[in-house]
């Protein structure tokens, strides 16, 4: 150390060594239960760890009605190892955002997936290279056409980036059906797609059974897809991808199993 006069201790290094910080994983609580169960009561499924009901971080009730659904949190519970790792519980993490968050205010979540479709991703069109306009039309052109065929929302085209006002009349119709979805967990699982989509008629194609979650992505990522098979395909947005894919699988089977 250095003495009070200033002078350098020589057995001090000029630059520190740089203390090794703790790993993601060793800051991760413990797995702290052995067993894990199903148990139904109050009409709903509960998940149990030893014999005792899982709660959201509220400490609300980690229940759902449906057995297929809480299964699958039974299964993220059960995969934990030695640390509990929420980031391998997309649809743990999920419900709780539902039931903690979004149940409480359902209304402000509708209106942001109604947002999302004046702005939709599918009204938006290349004018060029020809690939690209034809992936567009042939993913993209069905779902354009059932939304004004099944919602009554008629979409205006545009080429480019530059913002297309959508008939007043169109999100209204749009907002009729997304106002109709009732169950918090259902709407927070619609408005997960729509924000990984960048389009709230795909989110409500899902929602309505007109897509699977792979037509789904595949709709969502015409324009990266197109760009992967002109230029190759790059590590880094791989790996975001596939993380986001996670909670795209999570949403969907999240909709499917409870409307």
């Amino acid at each position: 150390m250095s003495d009070i006069l200033g002078e350098r201790d020589p057995h001090v290094p000029q630059i520190p060594s740089r203390v090794a910080e703790p790993s993601r994983e060793s800051q991760l609580p413990k797995r702290f239960y052995k067993d894990v169960d199903v148990v139904f009561a109050e009409d709903r499924f509960t998940v149990t760890l030893d014999g005792k009901p899982v709660k959201t971080p509220g400490r609300l009730p980690l229940a759902l009605a449906s057995r297929d659904a809480i299964d699958l949190l039974a299964h993220e519970w059960k995969a934990q190892t030695e640390r509990i790792d929420p980031m391998t519980m997309p649809v743990t993490r999920l419900v709780n955002t539902a039931l903690d968050g979004v149940a409480s205010d359902m209304q402000a979540v509708k209106e942001d997936i109604i947002r999302y479709a004046g702005t939709d991703l599918l009204c938006y069109r290349a004018g060029s290279p020809a690939g690209l306009v034809d992936l567009q039309t042939a993913h993209w052109d069905p779902l354009i056409d059932w939304a004004q065929a099944q919602l009554g929302a008629r979409f205006v085209l545009a080429e480019g980036l530059m913002h297309v006002l959508q008939p007043p009349e169109s999100i209204a119709a749009f907002g009729v059906h997304v106002a109709a979805i009732d169950d918090p967990v259902v709407l927070a699982a619609t408005h997960v797609v729509t924000s990984l989509t960048g389009s709230a008629i795909i989110a409500m194609a899902v929602y309505r059974g007109e897509l699977d979650r792979d037509e789904a992505w595949a709709a969502a990522h015409v324009d990266e897809d197109w760009n992967r098979s002109q230029w190759g395909e790059d590590e880094e947005a791989s790996e975001i991808r596939a993380k986001r894919f996670k909670d795209m699988k999570a949403a969907c089977q999240l909709i499917r199993l409870l409307v």
